[in-house]
C-alpha cells in the first residue's frame, strides 16, 4: 500500500486474489482490470498483476491486483506476495465443495502472511453454474459472518457482482485509512492543547489560566 498524490491517482492499494486454482481468480482479474473473459484460460504460473484506476467516495484510487497461482507448489513463491496487500479476495467455485473447504486454509495462510488490518472479501465464483451448485450460498454466508469476512457471490463470465465485490473492498480500505490519518491528526494535537482561556477576563474572577480543547 502506499498513499502518494499526484496527478495519477491519491491512493495506491494492493489487492491479492487467492485460493485454489481453477476457481476462476485470473478470470475475475481480467474482467476486471480489463473487462475480458477467456474461456481457454490456463493456469496461472506463479504470480501476475493487473492494474485499474477508479473513484472512491471523490478520490482517485489506483487497485494493483495480484493474482496468486493456487498450486501447492507454487505457494512458497505467492506467500512473498501477501507483504503490503491491504485487501483479499479470497474466491471458490460454487460447483466444487473442495474449494470451499479449503478457504479456511487459504485464511489462515493470509492471516499469517499479511496485515492484521487487512479488508478480505469471500467470493463465490461462477454463479452462471447454479445448476450445478455444490456449495449453498448459506454455507458461505455462515463462514463470513463467523470469520469478519464480506461476501458475495460472482461470476466472471457474466461480469456478475465483479465490480461490486472489488468497489466494496476498495471502499473498506479507504474508510480504514481515512481512519488511521484521523486518529495520527488528533495524536499530533493531543487532548489539551487547544486555546488557553483567561478566565478571569470572562468572568471577573481572580486570575487563573485554563487550557481548553478547542
Amino acid at each position: 500500500m502506499a498513499h502518494r498524490i499526484d496527478h495519477e491517482y491519491d491512493y495506491l492499494f494492493k489487492i491479492v486474489l487467492i485460493g485454489d486454482s481453477g476457481v476462476g481468480k485470473s478470470n475475475i482479474l481480467s474482467r476486471f482490470t480489463r473487462n475480458e473473459f477467456c474461456l481457454e484460460s490456463k493456469s496461472t504460473i506463479g504470480v501476475e498483476f493487473a492494474t485499474r484506476t477508479l473513484q472512491v467516495e471523490g478520490k482517485t484510487v489506483k487497485a494493483q491486483i495480484w493474482d496468486t497461482a493456487g498450486q501447492e507448489r507454487y505457494r512458497a513463491i505467492t506467500s512473498a506476495y501477501y507483504r503490503g496487500a491491504v485487501g483479499a479476495l479470497l474466491v471458490y467455485d460454487i460447483t466444487k465443495r473442495q474449494t470451499f473447504d479449503n478457504i479456511e486454509r487459504w485464511l489462515r495462510e493470509l492471516r499469517d502472511h499479511a496485515d492484521s488490518n487487512i479488508v478480505i472479501m469471500l467470493a463465490g465464483n461462477k454463479s452462471d453454474l447454479k445448476h450445478l451448485r455444490a456449495v449453498q450460498e448459506e454455507d458461505a454466508k455462515v463462514l463470513a459472518e463467523k470469520e469478519g469476512l464480506s461476501f458475495l457471490e460472482t461470476s466472471a463470465l457474466e461480469a456478475l457482482n465483479v465490480e461490486k465485490a472489488f468497489q466494496t473492498v476498495l471502499t473498506q480500505i479507504y474508510h480504514i485509512i481515512r481512519k488511521k490519518a484521523l486518529a495520527a491528526q488528533e495524536a499530533t494535537i493531543g487532548p489539551g492543547q487547544g486555546t488557553t482561556i483567561n478566565v478571569a477576563e470572562m468572568t471577573g474572577t481572580p486570575t487563573k489560566k485554563s487550557c481548553c480543547s478547542s
